[in-house]
This record gives C-alpha cells, sequence and structure tokens, in this order.
C-alpha cells in the first residue's frame, strides 16, 4: 500500500468506519422505537396495505389523516416494501448509511471552502458526533433532514461556481428542498435562505428578473411536490392545508389553546415537556411535575390544582377544562407580560440549543439533580461536548469573516440566515426539544473545520474555483 492510499485510509476510510460503528452500536444499545416512530409507521402501513394515508382502527378501515407532512411515511413505506414491513431495525441501518453520506457532504463543501485539511476535519467532527449519530437509532425525521440541509448548502457553493442556469446544482438544490419541506413544515426557512442567496448571486444590474429565472424555477419546481398533498387534504377534509397543521390535530379534533398558553407561561426546559405538555388530552399530570414558576400566588397554586384534579379524573381535554386553563394563562400574562413574549421563548430556546443531548438514553431527565451521580457526570460531560462545537462553529464563522468570507459571502450569509430564521421560529413553540436545534449541526461542522484551516490553502482553493 502506498504512502498516499495510507492518508485516505486513515483520514477518510477511518472516521467512516468510525461512524459506523457508532451507529450501530447506538442502534444496537439505545434504539427508540416508540411515540412519534410508531405514528410514522402506522401511516405508511397503512398506506401500503391499504391506500389510506391514517391510522389503524379496530375492525374497521384506517382513518385518514393531515397531522404529518408525506415525506417520512414515504421513506418508511419505501424501507417496508424492500425489508419487510415495520422492520425497524433495516430503517436505522439505512438512516445510518444515509447519515455517513451526509458527512461527506458536509466534509466536501468544507473542502472547496476552507482547503484539504478542513475537509478532514469536518468529516471526523461529523463522522463522530454523538448527537446526530444517535438520532440514526429512531425512525424519526431528523437524519434525512439534516442530509437535506447539507446538500441544499453543497448545491449552492457548486451552483455559485457555474454559469447560475438551470444545470444539475440547480436540480440538486431543488430536490434537497422540496423533500426538506415534505418532511417538516418548518423547512420553508431552509429554502428562503438558500433562495435568498441564490437571487444575490445570480441577480445582474440592468437585466432585472430575467437574470434570476432560473431561480423562480427552482421555487416552483420546490413546492410542486406539495400539491399532490393539498389536493388530497381537499377532497378528503375540505380544508386547505398544503402544509401539516400548526398545532399536529386533524379537521373537527379539539384544539388546546387554553392550556398551551397555560404551558407557554411558565414552560421552560424539557422535562417539563415530557411530564405535562406530552400528557395532556392523553395521561394524568402530577401537579408535583409542575414547577413552582407556574404560580405566582398561594391561590393560583390551589386553583390550578384543583383544575389538575379535574382533568385527571378521565385524561381528557375538554373545552370547559381547557377555557380555565386559558384563563389561568391570561392572568399569567397580565402579571408579566415580558415574562411571557420575551423571557421564556428565549430561556426554552437556549435550554434547547444548551441542555445535554441526553433525551435518547436512559438518563433522568432532571439530569442536574444529584440522585444518580454517575449519569449526571455523564449529562453534564455531554452538555460540555455540545457546548463545544457549538463554540467552535461559532469561532470558525467569526474567523470566515475575519477572512473576507473567501470570497462567498452568500453562502456565509446564507448558512446563517437558516440558523437565525430557524432560532426566530423555534421562539415561537410551546415545547422545548433538544432535535428542534440538531439542524443546525451540518453547518456547526462547515463552520468548525475552518477554525483547522490554512489562510494559504483557503486562497488557494477560492482562486481554483473561480
Amino acid at each position: 500500500m502506498t504512502r498516499r492510499r495510507r492518508l485516505v485510509w486513515l483520514w477518510v476510510a477511518l472516521p467512516l468506519m468510525l461512524g459506523f460503528a457508532l451507529r450501530l452500536w447506538f442502534i444496537a444499545h439505545l434504539a427508540r422505537i416508540d411515540g412519534d416512530t410508531l405514528l410514522y409507521g402506522d401511516i405508511a402501513k397503512n398506506w401500503l396495505e391499504h391506500g389510506v394515508y391514517g391510522f389503524t382502527q379496530v375492525g374497521v378501515m384506517p382513518r385518514a389523516t393531515l397531522i404529518r407532512l408525506p415525506g417520512y411515511p414515504l421513506f418508511l413505506a419505501t424501507c417496508f416494501r424492500v425489508f419487510g414491513m415495520e422492520h425497524y431495525t433495516a430503517v436505522m441501518v439505512v438512516q445510518s448509511i444515509i447519515d455517513l453520506l451526509t458527512c461527506l457532504v458536509v466534509s466536501a463543501l468544507a473542502g472547496r471552502l476552507f482547503g484539504r485539511r478542513a475537509a478532514v476535519v469536518a468529516l471526523w467532527l461529523a463522522a463522530l458526533c454523538p448527537f446526530t449519530a444517535n438520532y440514526v437509532a429512531a425512525p424519526l425525521t431528523e437524519t434525512l433532514s439534516l442530509t437535506c440541509v447539507a446538500l441544499a448548502f453543497y448545491g449552492l457553493e457548486r451552483w455559485r461556481t457555474t454559469s447560475h442556469g438551470p444545470n444539475r446544482w440547480l436540480w440538486l438544490i431543488t430536490f434537497a428542498l422540496a423533500y426538506a419541506v415534505l418532511l417538516r413544515p418548518e423547512q420553508g426557512l431552509l429554502a428562503v435562505a438558500v433562495l435568498a442567496a441564490m437571487v444575490w448571486l445570480a441577480w445582474v444590474p440592468g437585466r432585472g428578473v430575467s437574470s434570476v429565472w432560473p431561480v423562480a424555477l427552482a421555487a416552483v419546481c420546490m413546492v410542486l411536490p406539495l400539491a399532490p398533498w393539498t389536493v388530497r387534504n381537499w377532497e378528503t377534509f375540505h380544508v386547505i392545508q398544503p402544509l401539516a397543521p400548526r398545532y399536529a390535530t386533524d379537521p373537527g379534533e379539539l384544539v388546546p389553546l387554553g392550556f398551551q398558553r397555560w404551558y407557554r407561561s411558565w414552560g421552560i426546559e424539557f422535562a417539563s415537556t415530557e411530564a405535562v405538555y406530552w400528557n395532556y388530552d392523553d395521561a394524568g399530570i402530577d401537579i408535583g411535575d409542575v414547577p413552582s414558576r407556574a404560580f405566582d400566588s398561594e391561590a393560583q397554586y390551589e386553583r390550578t390544582n384543583a383544575l389538575l384534579n379535574d382533568y385527571n379524573q378521565t385524561d381528557n381535554a375538554t373545552p370547559a377544562i381547557d377555557a380555565q386553563f386559558g384563563k389561568l394563562a391570561e392572568e399569567r400574562i397580565q402579571d408579566d407580560p415580558v415574562r411571557y413574549y420575551v423571557a421564556l421563548p428565549v430561556a426554552r430556546l437556549l435550554d434547547m440549543a444548551l441542555r445535554p443531548r441526553t433525551e435518547m438514553m436512559p438518563i433522568p431527565l432532571n439530569w442536574w439533580r444529584w440522585a444518580h451521580p454517575a449519569k449526571s457526570l455523564f449529562a453534564y460531560g455531554y452538555a460540555g461536548l455540545n457546548l463545544a462545537y457549538l463554540v467552535l462553529g461559532g469561532v470558525g464563522f467569526w474567523l470566515w469573516h475575519r477572512r473576507k468570507w473567501n470570497g462567498n459571502p452568500a453562502l456565509a450569509w446564507s448558512m446563517m440566515g437558516f440558523v437565525i430564521l430557524r432560532c426566530a421560529v423555534l421562539l415561537t413553540l410551546d415545547n422545548s426539544e433538544p432535535r428542534y436545534t440538531l439542524e443546525f449541526f451540518p453547518v456547526i461542522f462547515v463552520w468548525s473545520a475552518m477554525v483547522f484551516s490554512r489562510p494559504s490553502a483557503d486562497r488557494l482553493s477560492s482562486s481554483c474555483r473561480s
């Protein structure tokens, strides 16, 4: 074996092999087949067996639904068709392979931007990142969403160095944006960030709108897959619903706006999301799981306790109970509107970004309590590793700015725009879930690689592409 081949093995094959081993370990020891996974799987199964996009009902045909977009059920249905119905282990292995391909795309993008050393660093950071690797062991949209983010920005960089016409890179961008939206509705933010950068790149003074017609073509093609879904929802439910509904409810179902406003008046950490928010209209809620900041007075505590006791009689939400939660929420908002509209949304966003990403592990949700010292220490270490990734990415972005974006400000601000837009949307959510910030990581891997690049290699790489 030549020295060059040995280096390729060390710096490319080795991280991929270690990354695959890491993902297989998560699948073997920490696979999670519950919650939304079973919901997606049920839709995919009924779609295949009955031609109905919906949920199983005992003794009758499945009930149609529109609470989830068809992107991930389509992926599951394909896997079920190839590997066997509800063969989730095969699904997770396929996700592992897709995630490693995402690592290669991230590496290629870092290499084009910052040179060969950055490409190697990005590959190692991505392949051995336990946070993204962990989610291949949960059949959910996250792994495929990360792939779409990486492909969109890689395609944007390649399109930047071409004639800005309808070439293969334009179609790669279009595919990534279209499938991203079919996976999760808020991924339209990715499209906004990428398409805005494409307009910036393609705009030619004096030619006006005619200079950006390929971008318009990509935008139209991106939304076309939503047309059949919109038509289906109109024919089935008689509603115009091109995306998934805001509160994940089918037409006619109760939307617990009162409860959600009340929860939003105090909810911060993921522990409350799982113990309180997710239980509403399905399971009991213990007043002991509601933190003291949810009560502005002893009288408010007593009212809340009585209301929860009424709810716990049946574990079902009713309009009357929801209205009472709405009254409690209104009182708390009037008592401190800054807390409701500013402080708590920011706190939830910080919790999503900074808490230990152990939600897929047998680690107590209240990890900061020292009831299980070994698990708490692990959680603190995981939080530190997560913070290290974020800090490294931030430093990399700052260095990229110091080096004048290597002649590529459009891509830089497109990536930052995606992060900012997603943060803005996360500020509006009731429930704090760390997985909602997982989609920052393809960007973070690229920015982090900048820290280890050589300025001379950056200039050479930039000049070779121009």
